[in-house]
């Protein structure tokens, strides 16, 4: 099993809903097993900025799957939650990206991880300094670095609020009974 960071946004309908059904549509994979969340932010958005504010967070578990098959994966989970490619950086139901694959260092057109540009995001980086601050991220051949090493260069923290801290355990005991 590799260990894995996903980080999900959401900024259209109800995002909070959308948060928890990717969550639980995450839980419900046999290949997949969630162990920790961090809180949820809201954020305001980058690039596009024509659009409602985000609610973002970071998930991280281990999986057998490899980050391919991850990928595929959580693009069909997009596609069910109603996900469109209008825009880039455009308003979405639902977004899931893959930050970190345990030490894999993969450039290619389909797939790059680490993500190539979590380092510059405040909102991918907080969450994830909270919930996995000492993980080893692969930079170069031989170097890494950690997600709150990556956060100290982040230049602008701005536009990221905590918006709510929720414990998913309970939170899914109603659906998995």
């Amino acid at each position: 099993m590799v260990p894995f960071y996903l980080s999900l946004g959401s900024n259209l309908g109800d995002r909070l809903n959308y948060l928890s059904k990717a969550i639980l549509a995450l839980k419900k994979q046999s290949s997949v097993i969630l162990e920790s969340y961090s809180s949820i932010y809201e954020t305001d958005p980058v690039g596009y900025t024509d659009q409602p504010a985000f609610l973002n967070m970071v998930v991280g578990g281990k999986t057998g799957l490899s980050p391919h098959e991850l990928l595929h994966m959580i693009l069909d989970l997009e596609r069910q939650l109603g996900r469109k490619r209008d825009i880039r950086y455009g308003p979405r139901t639902i977004d899931l990206d893959i930050l970190v694959f345990g030490t894999a260092k993969l450039k290619e057109e389909e797939l790059e991880v680490p993500h190539p540009r979590m380092a510059d995001r405040a909102f991918v980086m907080i969450p994830l300094a909270e919930i996995a601050p000492d993980f080893p991220i692969p930079i170069l051949s031989n170097e890494k670095t950690t997600p709150v090493e990556l956060l100290e260069k982040v230049t602008d923290k701005s536009g990221v609020r905590k918006w709510k801290n929720i414990d998913w355990a309970t939170e899914f005991e109603l659906f998995e009974n």
